[in-house]
C-alpha cells in the first residue's frame, strides 16, 4: 500500500468516528432529557481537547513522526466512542468528549503533516484529495448512524462496532503512513516565532470560519431538520450524510481546481457556495437537503488548503518543517468547534435553530476576503525569504 492510499484511510477513520457519534445527539438529547443549550455545553468537551492537543502536538509530532502520531491517539480515540452511549450525565458526557477531541486533535495535526508530506514529494496539491478521506468518512459514519438508529440500535452499541472497525482498519495500514523525520535545520524559510507571522492568522481565520460551519452542520443539522423541518430522527440523520457526501465529491476535485484556478480563487468561490447554502438551510421550507449539500460542496476546500498553505510556509530549505504551522493554524482553528457549539445552542435557545445558522452562514462568507489577504501574505513571505537568500554570496556561511 502507498503513502498517499494508506494517509487516506487514516483522514477517512478520523472523519468516521466523528460522523458516527454526531449524528446521534438528537437521540443522546432524549435520553439525557437536554436542552439544545445544555447539549452545546457538553460539545464543549470535545471542543476544549480538541484545542488543547493541537496546541501542544505540534513539537511531539515534529520530534515523534506523524505515523506514531496518528496510532496512539487514533487506538485512544477509538476506546473512548462507545463510553459516549453509558454516561448517564451532561458532565460525564463532556469528560467523555474531551478525551476523544483530544484524540482527534492529535491525529487531525499528524494525518495533515503526513499529507504535507505526500504534497511536497509529488510537487502537486493532493490536500483536498486527502481530505476527501475525511468526508467520505464522516458519510459512512453519518449513514451508519441513520441505519443504526432506525433499526432501534443503542449508542453504546453503535459505536462499539465502529470502534472495533476503527481498530482494525488503522492495524492494516498504519505501516505505509509516512513516518517524517526531524528536520535537519533548525531554522523556517522564515524566521521569527509562529504566532508573529499574519499568514498564519489569516491562514487559521479560514479553517476557523470552515471549523464553525462545519461543526454547526455534524452537531445540529439533525436536530434542525427534526425541530424546523418536522423530519423524524433516521431522516434528519442523512442530513449531515448528504453534507459530507457533497464535500467528499467537491474534494475530490478540489487538487484539480486548486492547481487550476490557484488557492485564492478556489477559496472565494467555496465560501459564496457554502453562505448561500446554509442560508436556504435555514430559511427555505423543504430545503435542508439541498442546502446541507451546497454548504457541502463549498467549505470542500477551506480547511485542507488553509492546513496546506500553513505546511508550505513552514517549510525549511531541507524539505521539512511546518509542523508547528499547522499545530498553530490547526488549534485556532478548533476554537470554531470550541464556541460554535455553544453560539449555536445559545442562539437557538433564545430565538431558533433557524436564525442560528442564519449566523453561521454569514460567518462563513468572511472566508473570502481572509483567502485574498492571506495568499498575497504568503507571497510577500516568499519574496522576502528568497530576496535573503539570493543576497547572501556563494559560499559563505
Amino acid at each position: 500500500m502507498n503513502h498517499r492510499i494508506a494517509v487516506f484511510v487514516v483522514f477517512a477513520l478520523n472523519g468516521a468516528a466523528f460522523g458516527s457519534w454526531a449524528p446521534r445527539m438528537p437521540a443522546l438529547a432524549e435520553t439525557l432529557r437536554a436542552e439544545p443549550g445544555t447539549l452545546g455545553l457538553a460539545l464543549l468537551g470535545a471542543s476544549v481537547g480538541m484545542v488543547l492537543a493541537a496546541s501542544f502536538c505540534g513539537r511531539a509530532v515534529e520530534r515523534f513522526g506523524a505515523r506514531l502520531g496518528i496510532a496512539v491517539p487514533l487506538l485512544v480515540g477509538a476506546a473512548a466512542l462507545p463510553l459516549i452511549g453509558l454516561v448517564d450525565s451532561i458532565p460525564l458526557l463532556a469528560a467523555v468528549l474531551l478525551v476523544l477531541g483530544a484524540a482527534t486533535g492529535v491525529v487531525d495535526v499528524a494525518m495533515n503533516v503526513a499529507g504535507v508530506a505526500i504534497e511536497r514529494a509529488g510537487g502537486k496539491a493532493v490536500m483536498p484529495v486527502l481530505h476527501a478521506g475525511f468526508s467520505v468518512g464522516a458519510m459512512l459514519g453519518a449513514g451508519g448512524a441513520a441505519l443504526a438508529a432506525r433499526q432501534g440500535l443503542s449508542v453504546a452499541k453503535h459505536l462499539s462496532v465502529v470502534a472495533v472497525i476503527t481498530a482494525l482498519v488503522l492495524l492494516a495500514v498504519i505501516k505505509s503512513v509516512p513516518k517524517t523525520a526531524a528536520a535537519a535545520s533548525a531554522e523556517p524559510v522564515v524566521n521569527g516565532k509562529v504566532a508573529g507571522r499574519p499568514v498564519l492568522w489569516l491562514l487559521a481565520s479560514i479553517a476557523l470560519c470552515s471549523a464553525i460551519a462545519e461543526g454547526g452542520s455534524a452537531d445540529w443539522s439533525a436536530l434542525l431538520l427534526v425541530t424546523e423541518h418536522g423530519m423524524a430522527q433516521d431522516a434528519a440523520a442523512l442530513g449531515y450524510a448528504a453534507f459530507a457526501g457533497s464535500m467528499a465529491i467537491a474534494r475530490f476535485a478540489g487538487a484539480w481546481t486548486q492547481n487550476r484556478f490557484g488557492a485564492a480563487r478556489t477559496l472565494c468561490c467555496g465560501a459564496v457556495l457554502a453562505s448561500a447554502g446554509l442560508l436556504i438551510s435555514a430559511l427555505v421550507p423543504g430545503g435542508g437537503y439541498l442546502g446541507f449539500v451546497m454548504a457541502g460542496a463549498g467549505l470542500a476546500g477551506a480547511f485542507p488548503i488553509a492546513l496546506g498553505l500553513a505546511g508550505a510556509a513552514g517549510r525549511r530549505p531541507d524539505g521539512s518543517g511546518g509542523e508547528r504551522e499547522i499545530a498553530f493554524v490547526s488549534a485556532l482553528a478548533y476554537s470554531g468547534f470550541l464556541f460554535g457549539p455553544p453560539m449555536i445552542g445559545g442562539i437557538a435557545q433564545l430565538t431558533s435553530l433557524s436564525l442560528s445558522f442564519v449566523a453561521v452562514g454569514l460567518t462563513t462568507a468572511l472566508i473570502a476576503p481572509a483567502a485574498v489577504a492571506a495568499t498575497r501574505s504568503l507571497a510577500r513571505e516568499r519574496a522576502a525569504a528568497e530576496e535573503v537568500r539570493t543576497s547572501v554570496p556563494s559560499g559563505t556561511t
